[in-house]
């Protein structure tokens, strides 16, 4: 079966000048700036271009309403492609039906092909749960807004949770939610890594060291010092994958005492869903991130600068005092200034500091030309990792959330067990006025992985038990014998010795 794709496309923040001008690309071109203020429609909102490259207003709207404005980019991202997969979907499998016609007979058929189907992908559990619930959003606007007449997709009655978690009663939530939901999806499984192990596959993978944990004669890591300070900052503070690649050389103080930890502010433009808050770094990770900074990096910024990469960037926001990091933006025929701490990932990476010997990145993380490295480039540092790892025989593969699970399982180990040796002495009313000093291990870990309620975070819980079991059950001998080997008679033979 040949599907016809709906593709998504990104607003852009000019449009791209051809080489032979074309009478009406001329004149978009040429009002590019002023459709865009008057339309109001954000750089970077993403768009569905139809199998034969029509251009839906009304479909489109979605992504410029209220609710997907205010989503992360990365979300907005996610949610278009999935609605174009189930457009594509309709218009390959369901006789060319548009989105305006889909009834629940489509929706369960979408549900065989994705899930059931020999033939089709079989996704897991969680991934048809965030599809569907992202084809049921756009659906649920679609009602409200009057342009279709109904949700394709059945829905149910929320089941009622316990009063101190009924989440959806406090926030004012509706009771409904989508009736095709898996019920296989894991979402109590934790993966994480020990310290020993994340240490072997630091080493192996990144460092390029032999299974035995030395180094390996041969090996060009150029930037292998760079790469692991970048893990190491991970697992040591729970940042995610774009909060940390998005860092700017303002954001973290190399200037202080590397004694203890030292902190810094990751600002709610940098930070996932906005959660701004405080990252404690170890004084080790800040010594070589110290380190990464001047000597690794000023190396790429000199020659990069020598060069004149810098100068040919296009339209970059330029910072013109390093001590004051606030950032001039020209567009629409207007200069603004923003503070670097308010800009986003896209901004950042396009954002350079006026230094006496040139203009460099503000971005922390820099690739061999000196330029800022992606998130997809660091998603491929893993990967080439993992295959470093398999090829020593290491089986141990990781990927940047299992970094940031490391850090929450091991930081919440550590303060629970800290935890309670301190209240063990203390009688009801001074655990209490303890806790209410000294705060809870669970509401301290979600503050710094950013959750915005403790029953995301709770889910480590489970990784504790599981903890506590595994260390339980290695007291076990291995030698304990099992007692179908022996006769069934002297198994059951309860007479003290020599007794007839």
């Amino acid at each position: 079966m040949v599907e016809t794709r709906w593709q998504v496309r990104f607003t852009l923040d000019e449009l791209p000048v051809p080489v032979v001008p074309l009478p009406f690309v001329e004149q978009a071109s040429s009002g590019w700036d002023e459709w865009r203020a008057v339309s109001d429609v954000p750089v970077g909102t993403p768009f569905l271009v139809s199998p034969d490259f029509r251009y839906d207003v009304v479909l489109n709207s979605y992504f410029t309403s209220a609710l997907m404005v205010g989503a992360a980019p990365k979300t907005r991202e996610a949610d278009a492609r999935d609605v174009a997969a189930f457009l594509s979907f309709l218009g390959s499998a369901r006789s060319g039906r548009g989105w305006r016609d889909a009834d629940e007979s489509d929706h369960l058929a979408y549900l065989h092909r994705r899930r059931r189907d020999p033939a089709g992908p079989r996704v897991a559990g969680s991934t048809w749960d965030r599809e569907v619930a992202t084809v049921n959003q756009f659906y649920r606007w679609g009602v409200r807004s009057g342009h279709v007449g109904s949700n394709p997709i059945p829905q149910l009655t929320r089941r009622a949770g316990p009063r101190e978690f009924d989440w959806s009663e406090r926030r004012g939530l509706d009771e409904l939610r989508p009736a095709t939901y898996s019920h296989d999806a894991v979402r109590e499984r934790i993966e994480w890594l020990p310290p020993m192990t994340y240490r072997a596959w630091r080493d192996v993978g990144v460092r390029g060291f032999a299974a035995e944990g030395l180094p390996r004669p041969g090996f060009r890591g150029r930037w292998s010092a760079r790469n692991s300070t970048f893990c190491d900052l991970m697992v040591r503070t729970g940042l995610r994958l774009s909060e940390q690649a998005g860092l700017t050389v303002f954001d973290v103080d190399f200037g202080g005492e590397l004694s203890g930890y030292q902190r810094f502010w990751l600002s709610g433009a940098a930070a996932k869903g906005r959660s701004a808050r405080w990252i404690y770094v170890p004084r080790s990770v800040i010594a070589d991130l110290d380190g990464y900074r001047a000597l690794d990096r000023a190396d790429v910024v000199a020659r990069a600068q020598s060069s004149g990469v810098y100068q040919r960037w296009h339209r970059p926001l330029v910072v013109e005092d390093p001590t004051v990091p606030v950032a001039t933006i020209v567009g629409q025929g207007v200069t603004s200034r923003v503070k670097v701490a308010d800009l986003d990932f896209e901004l950042r990476m396009r954002t350079l500091v006026q230094r006496p010997g040139g203009l460099e990145p503000a971005a922390l993380w820099l690739g061999e030309g000196g330029q800022p490295l992606t998130r997809s480039m660091w998603k491929a540092m893993f990967r080439d990792a993992n295959r470093r790892c398999a090829t020593a025989g290491l089986a141990v593969s990781c990927h940047a959330h299992l970094l940031r699970h490391t850090f929450a399982v091991v930081t919440l180990e550590q303060l629970q067990r800290g935890h309670i040796a301190s209240l063990v002495d203390l009688d009801p009313a001074q655990r209490g006025h303890y806790t209410r000093v000294f705060g809870d291990p669970l509401d301290w870990i979600r503050r710094r992985l950013g959750h915005r309620s403790v029953v995301t975070t709770q889910v480590y819980l489970h990784a504790l038990g599981e903890l506590e079991m595994e260390t339980r059950m290695a007291l076990v001998p291995d030698g304990w014998e099992d007692p179908r080997s022996a006769p069934a008679a002297v198994v059951g033979d309860e007479r003290p010795p020599g007794t007839v």
